[in-house]
């Protein structure tokens, strides 16, 4: 109690000194030293008590750095003010989602005006049939200060829909069951799931993926029956190697139920007919260490990307009834210069995505013989399959995008080749894309690879040295950041920013090699790309180092805290939101979080030469006594993904070693995980106190 009554004393003090007329003065964490030592070598961790998320003292802290981000920005807030109501001005109130046809529904969803959340709706046989609103989002978000609906997922005879939900963002869902026919929800109850269920074809079996409390690992199927106690569920599978996660879902046929599990760089899959839900999983291949797969189904075989001897993956068939990879038969082989990256099957047709020099494609081939491609008139854009669940059909769904495109959605008539906009994203307030430019540009990194980039820009403008500009990046996990609109961009593009993403390697905009050049022993390449193309978008002449701000987040907010460590003087700001940093302590314990299965992906501290390697690069890890730029660095309390201590221990050794007056703050959301806010509109708040931050260090009022 004594404790606590303290911590309410010094609470107290540093609201009152930020109130008064005096510059507020940072936190000042305490110092607990701690030893950690392997391989013969100790680290010492002054903040490591931060990661008791129920102490009061780190509750404390957090709050105390909330508000001194408060103070320092208070003269921002009406600007702040200005920035959100600019933004949401600029979206529709009203908008309603394309639908789409499944088992004699059309189904859809609309976003009222004044509401966070979407109303799930459907329509039977045709678009002026009478509207049923199968789930009101709103309704189930009201009281919460955050909501996240999981999988949405309608039995077979259309009489029953099974949804998850999560109301602290810590992305544990519980599953629930809700008769289309009554309206009723069932007393049938699940929790700490990933929120989906899948329905066998009885109609009453379902089956979902249960996680564990602790490090939320996805790893048990279990097995439901509608009406009886969950306590009663049937694990149908546990997966015990914890570098791997399982999933389950149901072919496009709706004759299989499969069972994934899949770690970095592994897969493995089951198969169970979806009309005998009392029958036994039957595997499809074996795992093989380094041999990844994925599985569709139609008519008697199995389809299946793989990388087996290619490295861009290829496409293989098999029979159903002799599924393993010694019957596997090539349908598309493998290319050394083509990403193959998902594929979509119709009676007449196969639809192949693709990356060539960066950019997807839709690729067209006729199982009678002959190929084309869909083309688009962009320079640099991003396409990929949208809704497509009919096989015996000629009309093949697709969404489109471009960094001055707003979202649309497209009907393309395989045979005729022609298409249908059926839907635009609406951006109020006069938007025109023709006032805008994108290109594709490239840096030089240090080793001769040319690493692309994606650039936007107001027309006019002129490369003198002297633009604002925003360099966005991750390069992780193989994941590429596609240039696509955003809409929350437009206020910058609209003050002269100039806005880039740089595709470093992590990703695989170049295809899988791009991937592998940029993790493990290899890491070091992602934060020296990105510096370089800083450099180039300076030297280049779109901007300077004063003008020059980097943003990233999660694994983008590891790469933020690795470039600034590396090369602090190339930028004037940055924003690290919920940011990787404490790479060695997190990746050594593997009650954390997505530790386990992350080893293929950063390495094994535990082995030496992947705990020096990391050693040399995690942001903690390399503070320094040095200038930094003006950082924004952000997290939540219920971060599921990155918890929110490395950020906080990060924070608090930056301000103990930095030597500038640049602004450091910190911005916990104690509501909120990994994603931020939920809903239509809250998440403008979080974006109108970034760009704030970089107008504030412009001199932008």
């Amino acid at each position: 109690m004594k404790k606590l009554i303290y911590l309410s004393f010094i609470w107290g003090l540093f609201l009152v000194a930020c109130t008064s007329n005096e510059k507020p003065e940072p936190p000042v964490a305490k110092k607990m030293m701690k030893e950690l030592t392997i391989h013969g070598h100790t680290r010492i961790d002054n903040y490591y008590w931060m990661n008791e998320r129920e102490n009061p003292e780190v509750i404390a802290h957090l709050e105390a750095e909330n508000a001194y981000k408060d103070a320092v920005m208070k003269h921002t807030e009406p600007l702040q003010e200005k920035l959100f109501e600019e933004i949401k001005s600029k979206i529709k109130p009203e908008n309603e989602s394309v639908p789409y046809k499944k088992n004699g529904y059309y189904y859809y969803y609309k976003q009222l005006p004044g509401k966070e959340y979407n109303v799930n709706c459907r329509k039977k046989g045709n678009l002026d049939a009478e509207e049923e609103v199968i789930l009101d989002e709103n309704r189930l978000a009201e009281g919460q200060d955050f909501f996240m609906l999981g999988g949405l997922s309608v039995s077979p005879d259309n009489k029953m829909i099974a949804y998850g939900t999560d109301t602290v963002s810590r992305r544990k869902y519980t599953i629930y069951f809700k008769n289309l026919e009554t309206g009723e929800v069932l007393p049938d109850a699940i929790p700490l799931t990933t929120g989906s269920a899948i329905w066998a074809n009885d109609n009453k079996t379902v089956y979902y993926t249960l996680k564990d409390d602790v490090t939320l690992r996805s790893e048990k199927i279990m097995k439901h029956v509608i009406g009886t106690p969950v306590e009663d569920d049937v694990e149908v599978y546990y997966e015990d190697d914890e570098t791997f996660s399982v999933f389950i879902f149901k072919t496009k046929s709706q004759k299989y139920l499969i069972i994934g599990s899949e770690s970095t760089l592994t897969s493995e899959y089951r198969f169970l007919d979806a009309n005998n839900p009392e029958g036994e999983f039957r595997i499809i291949q074996p795992r093989v260490r380094g041999v990844e797969y994925s599985v569709d189904h139609f008519k008697n075989d199995f389809y299946i990307r793989t990388n087996l001897n290619a490295l861009n993956f290829r496409l293989m068939k098999t029979p159903v009834t002799a599924p393993e990879k010694e019957n596997w038969t090539e349908v598309i082989p493998h290319r050394s210069d083509i990403y193959f990256s998902g594929f979509d099957i119709l009676k007449d047709y196969l639809v192949v995505t693709e990356r060539i020099e960066g950019i997807n494609q839709l690729r067209v081939i006729s199982w009678k013989g002959g190929e084309y491609y869909i083309d688009f008139d962009e320079e640099v854009y991003t396409v990929s399959p949208n809704v497509n669940l009919d096989f015996d059909t000629d009309v093949f769904r697709f969404s489109y995008t471009s960094m001055t495109t707003p979202n649309s959605i497209y009907d393309y008539n395989l045979k005729t080749k022609e298409r249908k906009l059926l839907k635009q994203q609406e951006v109020l307030g006069g938007f025109n894309k023709n006032d805008y430019e994108t290109k594709r540009i490239y840096a030089t990194a240090g080793d001769g690879t040319k690493i692309p980039m994606s650039i936007v820009y107001k027309k006019g403008m002129e490369k003198n040295g002297n633009n604002p500009a925003l360099l966005y990046g991750y390069g992780s996990y193989g994941i590429t950041n596609n240039p696509s609109f955003s809409l929350a961009r437009l206020p910058l593009l609209d003050r002269g920013f100039v806005y880039a993403i740089a595709h470093i390697r992590g990703s695989q905009i170049n295809g899988r090699q791009w991937y592998e050049d940029g993790k493990l022993l290899k890491k070091m390449n992602t934060f020296t790309d990105f510096n370089d193309c800083a450099q180039f978008l300076i030297d280049d002449g779109y901007t300077n180092s004063e003008k020059l701000f980097a943003m990233g987040g999660s694994a983008g907010g590891l790469l933020m805290g690795a470039c600034i460590n590396l090369r602090p003087e190339l930028y004037k700001g940055v924003i690290a939101a919920v940011p990787f940093v404490d790479v060695v302590t997190t990746m050594l314990d593997e009650s954390i979080p997505l530790t386990t299965s992350e080893f293929d992906e950063w390495g094994n501290p535990k082995i030496e030469k992947y705990y020096y390697y990391m050693l040399a690069y995690s942001p903690y890890d390399n503070v320094e006594a040095k200038d930094y730029p003006a950082l924004l660095v952000t997290t939540g309390l219920h971060d599921s993904q990155v918890q929110y201590w490395e950020p906080a221990k990060w924070v608090a050794k930056l301000r103990e070693l930095k030597t500038d007056e640049n602004p450091l703050l910190f911005h916990i959301n104690m509501d909120y995980g990994h994603g931020g806010a939920s809903g239509r509109f809250e998440w403008i708040k979080e974006t109108a106190l970034e760009y704030a931050f970089i107008f504030d260090q412009l001199g932008i009022k």
